[in-house]
């Protein structure tokens, strides 16, 4: 009785974060939506085919009538789904497991559903139950070469040296799982795992140190905590700080510090979206993805859906650079203050709440109590897909 009370007041504890939990998870979905249509366009022909605006509305699939997401949603739930077998395993246990492990394991499975998998496979997943996410949206021919490779990456010791911004795009799930950070060193530490689970794929310090960036914003968004101020540049500062102290011996941080503050300072012009986010690239490699997001965010701080369209219309690589948007300003804003427009037809919503919702609320089982979860245990012990009741 006492472990169940327990974990009613864990439940109660956690659920004040689980708008913007939420609001996280499928705003980067609503980004990466939104500009996966015109992920291989240029700015000319997205103007040619949607008008003088750009795209503003969902491109719905033919065949579904959804809108449909790419590797960068499918990759992040996976992330988030390693996240959770990883601490499930910790608190079953009784001792720490690295996260890293199972979050480069949960890719291995990810790319099992790029691939044709058979049910009764190895895997560890629960996501691999669900129909949907096997579908090949573009996957990045970086990560699948990283995944079937012998060696698991890390940031001391990288596999490669791309900076493609498949690092950063899905890594959010580092950020909205543990919190509130509690000092420095906790903050430190998870910065360091949001960029080691990029460089399981993309091993140059522009491959990972915008991963630990975004999963600093990401937090602040959710949890609080920021000691330089209230405002998204104050986090953005912080968390390039964090990353000054981790990443001292790599190199090129002050090319990404000058590129957010350059990002920023254009925020407040009065200058279109399209000539600013050109002075800071395309978004197809980790630094100019993660400027092109703050850029946006910043820019339209308090109205997601000026910032997606922001964040979509350019020549570049517009589903990274939405979904990495909709991941920060979704943090901060939370999921009520999505447009119902972009919920009612986005493809695998009730998925994407349904991992938002593990990951507010984590394992409530343990070593020696004697609650048991049986969606849990079902989803992050058996590796099956249990729906709720």
């Amino acid at each position: 009785m006492e472990m169940n009370i327990s974990v009613e007041m864990r439940k109660k504890e956690r659920e004040q974060y689980l708008d913007k939990i939420r609001g996280s998870l499928i705003g980067g979905a609503v980004g990466d939506a939104l500009g996966y249509a015109v992920e291989f366009m240029s700015y000319q022909g997205i103007i040619a085919k949607y008008g003088k605006g750009g795209i503003q509305e969902y491109d719905l699939d033919f065949e579904t009538g959804l809108a449909i997401i790419s590797d960068d949603t499918q990759m992040t739930l996976f992330t988030a789904n390693g996240i959770l077998l990883a601490e499930t395993k910790s608190r079953l246990k009784g001792v720490p497991v690295p996260a890293q492990m199972y979050i480069n394991d949960a890719y291995k499975d990810w790319m099992l559903t790029q691939s044709a998998w058979r049910k009764g496979s190895p895997r560890i997943c629960w996501l691999l139950d669900v129909p949907d996410l096997h579908a090949r949206r573009a996957p990045g021919i970086t990560c699948l070469q990283a995944m079937r490779a012998k060696e698991q990456g890390c940031v001391e010791e990288p596999i490669n040296n791309s900076k493609g911004c498949g690092g950063v795009m899905r890594v959010a799930p580092v950020g909205l799982y543990y919190g509130p950070l509690k000092n420095e060193q906790e903050r430190e530490k998870i910065a360091m795992l949001g960029a080691n689970a990029a460089a399981l794929t993309h091993g140059h310090p522009l491959g990972y140190i915008p991963a630990a960036i975004l999963t600093h914003l990401v937090n602040v968004g959710v949890y609080g905590g920021c000691q330089l101020g209230d405002t998204m540049e104050d986090a953005v500062r912080e968390a390039m700080d964090v990353c000054d102290k981790i990443f001292e011996s790599v190199g090129f941080l002050k090319l990404m510090r000058d590129l957010l503050e350059k990002a920023m300072e254009l925020a407040v012009n009065d200058r279109p979206d399209i000539d600013n986010i050109k002075q800071l690239g395309e978004g197809w490699v980790g630094e100019e993805a993660l400027a092109i997001a703050v850029y946006c965010c910043c820019r339209y701080r308090n109205d997601f859906t000026k910032a997606m369209i922001a964040a979509v219309n350019h020549s570049g690589d517009s589903d990274s650079t939405g979904a990495v948007a909709g991941n920060i300003l979704g943090a901060w804003l939370g999921y009520r203050a999505i447009e119902d427009k972009w919920l009612q037809k986005l493809e695998m919503r009730a998925i994407i709440l349904d991992m938002a919702d593990d990951l507010c609320y984590g394992c409530m089982m343990s070593e020696t109590g004697d609650f048991k979860g049986s969606v849990w245990e079902g989803r992050y012990v058996h590796g099956r897909y249990v729906k709720r009741k």
